[in-house]
């Protein structure tokens, strides 16, 4: 990693050396996920046969009744675990869920990248924006992100750290600033995202455990997630600037020059053709969605936030918006020229992939059989009895409940399979203490998101330590998680101590 050399190296800058020169120890991300299905494989072994199981109340993800569930420890080489794997390796592979974003996207993604576009809008924007500002923009650019699910992942973070180059700065520092946005605050945001409908309806499953006449709304936590987006916000923008970007010193790659900064004449045409064309692509979507009749709304209940066709085609319209943009570029900087030529870009861009595919393929083998095991679901069922069974306060109880949130978060990274587990049992018992459910969802988001940052297993993660050699060949899985262990650290307690006076002031968290 790029350092200065004359400035002297602190306490905590040491330790952060420590644990990226000991992470980047760690093998291939390929080999590191190998190696976990083989220790995913032993463990359950050695525990079906040790008989271990638990009873608890689950949501039904399918009819959302709640039902009564008991769930074991499957063995991969027991004879069903031994079909499972030798039959289920397309399919985990095809329903590993970044594969199809990042197939999609990319097809538009790449293209306005090739065509020039990216590059272009990026120097405008250096152009114009103060760059002091431009931190605290990318990181607010994440936190918003969240509203098109994962696609922030593939698109922000690469290009902040193109932002960060194109002004002289070290270009990880950017990817940093992004990926903090998108991960570590992904729990909040000025808007009301398709997640928080699947979220509240959850939250009212189990509620009606215990009160079938009280529901809560998806807007549950709006007004504590806007005040929690403008910490966050805060927050990543102080850590990017006084420790991370500090640390990363000067970038010793190449570096722009003031002439290659300004925009030619053929690119500023292609941008002025980008910009038309994306005001036609917005209005042709407006009309689509507007209308009371609009086949973008929710064809039963008329809406468009939420479970609507515009919502779930978030993916496809990012791709769309990308590949319209970037073919009117290309037309106008005269960078493609034919249809062969943006065929050409697309196929190039399946080619850059290659790798990164055969890393999903390798994750979404080892996703699916920890799925198969239910090491998860025993481990975070354990824990919530331990935890409904302790005699505590209702702060007490909270500040336990935010602790097994966080360290769920690892094994389980994804948002909604651990809320299915950890709703039934934990919204009915902070009922019975006279705590609302909108407060325990509140507190299920201020654990779900900072360790996003630092967890390998995380699906996206691999996706980031790709953007980052791009940038410095040699970074790693040590090198991504010492460049965000002080923004998870840092979101995780200054959310928590939100929450907490949130709660003791009695401040409604949503409608």
């Amino acid at each position: 990693m790029a350092k200065t050399q004359a400035e002297p190296r602190g306490l905590f800058q040491r330790i952060l050396d420590a644990i990226e020169w000991g992470g980047n120890k760690v093998p291939h991300p390929a080999v590191l996920f190998l190696t976990l299905i083989l220790l995913v494989t032993l463990l359950s072994v050695l525990f079906q046969w040790m008989g271990v199981s638990v009873s608890y109340q689950r949501i039904n993800p399918e009819t959302h009744e709640i039902e009564q569930a008991t769930t074991s420890i499957r063995s991969l080489l027991s004879a069903d675990g031994i079909r499972f794997i030798f039959t289920s390796v397309v399919s985990n592979f095809i329903n590993f869920g970044p594969v199809g974003i990042i197939m999609v996207a990319m097809i538009g993604v790449g293209l306005a990248e090739r065509s020039g576009l990216i590059g272009a809008l990026i120097r405008k924007i250096v152009m114009v924006a103060p760059p002091q500002s431009m931190t605290a923009i990318l990181v607010t650019l994440g936190v918003l992100s969240s509203i098109a699910s994962d696609a922030g992942y593939l698109v922000l973070i690469p290009l902040g750290a193109v932002a960060f180059h194109s002004l002289g700065r070290h270009p990880l520092a950017g990817l940093a600033a992004a990926f903090a946005g998108v991960a570590a605050a992904f729990g909040a945001n000025f808007l009301v995202k398709p997640i928080d409908g699947i979220l509240a309806e959850m939250t009212n499953d189990s509620i009606h455990i215990v009160d079938p006449s009280r529901s809560i709304d998806l807007t549950a936590n709006f007004y504590f997630g806007i005040a929690s987006s403008l910490l966050l916000i805060v927050v990543c923008t102080f850590i990017s600037s006084w420790i991370v970007e500090p640390r990363l010193g000067k970038y010793e790659g190449d570096s722009p020059s003031p002439d290659s900064q300004a925009l030619s004449s053929e690119e500023s045409r292609g941008l002025q053709y980008a910009f038309w064309s994306l005001l036609g692509f917005v209005v042709v979507i407006l009309l689509l969605t507007l209308p009371s009749s609009a086949p973008l709304r929710n064809p039963e209940t008329g809406t468009i936030i939420g479970d609507s066709p515009f919502m779930n085609s978030l993916v496809f319209l990012i791709m769309l918006v990308f590949l319209v943009t970037g073919i009117a570029y290309g037309m106008g900087a005269k960078t493609i020229q034919s249809a062969d030529s943006a065929f050409d870009a697309i196929t190039k861009t399946f080619a850059d992939l290659a790798g990164l595919l055969f890393l999903f393929f390798v994750i979404g083998q080892f996703v699916a059989y920890f799925t198969y095991t239910n090491l998860g679901t025993v481990l975070a069922v354990k824990l919530a009895d331990g935890l409904g069974e302790a005699n505590l306060g209702s702060t007490a109880l909270l500040l336990a409940f935010l602790f097994i949130g966080l360290v769920m978060s690892i094994p389980v990274p994804n948002i909604l399979p651990k809320w299915a587990i950890l709703a039934p049992v934990f919204v009915p018992l902070f009922l019975k203490l006279g705590i609302d459910p909108d407060v325990v969802l509140a507190a299920y988001r201020v654990s779900d998101s900072p360790p996003n940052v630092i967890n390998p297993l995380l699906p996206h993660f691999a996706l980031v330590v790709g953007f980052a050699r791009r940038w410095q060949h040699d970074a790693g899985v040590g090198t991504v998680v010492a460049m965000m262990l002080p923004y998870a650290a840092a979101t995780a307690v200054t959310w928590v101590l939100l929450f907490f006076v949130w709660y003791w002031l009695n401040l409604p968290f949503g409608t």
